[in-house]
C-alpha cells in the first residue's frame, strides 16, 4: 500500500466487519495510530471502509480530499464479490474522476476485501 514508518493515515467507515488483521498490519508499518476525521490533521493515506448502500462514494471522496496531503493515495477498500456489501468496480471508477481522482491500481487486500488505490490528478491533465 506504500505507507511508511510515521506516515498518518486517516480511517474511514471502520466497523465490526473490517479486517483487524489489516488495521494491525498497517499501524505496524507507519507505527502510528489511525487518525479519525474529528483530528483536522493533514494525512499521508486514506484508508476508506466501502460498502454497498454506504452513501454517496463521490461525497466521502471529496471529504477524504480535504485531510489529504498533496502527494498521498486514497485507498477504498471494498467486500469482494460475493460477500455482503460487495461494491462494482465501475462505481468506483464512475466516481474517482468526479472527485478529482485518478485510479491506479486494484487487488485483493485480505481474505474478504479488495482494494483500489485513488491518486489526486495532476493539473492540466483530463
Amino acid at each position: 500500500m506504500g505507507f511508511k514508518e510515521g506516515d498518518l493515515v486517516l480511517e474511514v467507515g471502520r466497523s465490526g466487519g473490517c479486517d483487524e488483521s489489516l488495521r494491525k498490519q498497517i499501524s505496524a508499518i507507519t507505527t502510528t495510530e489511525f487518525v479519525d476525521s474529528a483530528a483536522h490533521e493533514v494525512v499521508d493515506g486514506v484508508i476508506i471502509w466501502w460498502r454497498d448502500g454506504d452513501g454517496d462514494l463521490v461525497d466521502e471522496l471529496m471529504d477524504a480530499l480535504t485531510y489529504l496531503s498533496e502527494t498521498g493515495p486514497i485507498w477504498v477498500l471494498t467486500p469482494k464479490v460475493g460477500r455482503d456489501g460487495h461494491v462494482e468496480p465501475s462505481d468506483i471508477q464512475d466516481a474517482a474522476p468526479t472527485a478529482g481522482l485518478s485510479q491506479t491500481s486494484s487487488f485483493s487486500i485480505a481474505a474478504d476485501w479488495s482494494a483500489t488505490r485513488l491518486v489526486a490528478r495532476k493539473a492540466g491533465k483530463r
